[in-house]
């Protein structure tokens, strides 16, 4: 049997707000989450799948509207895999440009370090 989630259980392991994951259900991100007979919430493990793969893509920067979209391709099913693949590579894509500045800043960062390390070890 599936296991289900309260919308407080999978806020505390997901990390987003309540009012977030109530959002995502409002704009498409997940499918109608199911209720019990008092009405209130109840997630299973697939939502929870869909979650924790929607948080890497927001905490890579994608945004919101790219998010829905990969989400109504992978509604429509197999015939859409090329879509989603592209939407995933460009992605990609901007992350290892992110990668890649964040690189060149950390470099930069670890100059002043040394350089001010240096400077202590004179005086």
């Amino acid at each position: 049997m599936n296991a289900t989630y309260t919308v407080g259980e999978v806020s505390e392991q997901t990390g987003l707000s309540t009012h977030t994951l109530r959002w995502y259900e409002q704009v498409g991100l997940l499918d109608p989450v199911n209720r019990d007979a008092g009405g209130r919430r109840r997630y299973v493990d697939d939502d929870m799948n869909r979650l924790r793969f929607l948080i890497k893509l927001r905490s890579t920067g994608m945004p919101v509207r790219d998010m829905v979209r990969y989400v109504e391709l992978a509604r429509l099913g197999p015939a859409t895999v090329a879509e989603r693949l592209a939407i995933l590579v460009e992605h990609r894509e901007r992350v290892l440009a992110q990668i890649e500045a964040l690189t060149d800043d950390l470099k930069i960062i670890e100059y002043k370090i040394d350089l001010y390390s240096d400077a202590e070890a004179v005086t």
